[in-house]
């Protein structure tokens, strides 16, 4: 079973995936991120509990990452769990996201 859940944390609005994403909804991942992007200048999207990630997962968090810099706003990726950190590597974006390991640094510097 997949899953999003939104979180205040610490300034910073939280966005925990679980499961797999892909096709099925990867768009419900999209607007969540989009439409917490609208109305915080921070926002993280949680990744250790996701079991595997395919292009349109990857898709919907590329347009997060360039939603959030052209409002000049915060974009990270949080907790990242091995499989979708194999993804990211294998298509070199661990060198264009933020990755952090912890919600506290995405408010960070």
């Amino acid at each position: 079973m997949s899953g999003i859940v939104n979180e205040n944390y610490d300034g910073v609005v939280l966005i925990r995936l679980s499961g797999e994403v892909d096709l099925s909804w990867s768009q419900q991942v999209r607007q969540a991120v989009l439409a917490a992007l609208e109305h915080h200048p921070a926002v993280g999207v949680e990744l250790s509990q996701v079991s595997y990630i395919d292009s349109s997962g990857i898709a919907a968090l590329v347009e997060g990452f360039q939603s959030a810099r052209a409002r000049g706003s915060r974009f990270a990726l949080v907790a990242v769990s091995d499989a979708v950190r194999a993804v990211l590597e294998l298509a070199r974006l661990d060198r264009v996201f933020l990755i952090v390991a912890d919600p506290a640094a995405v408010a960070g510097g």
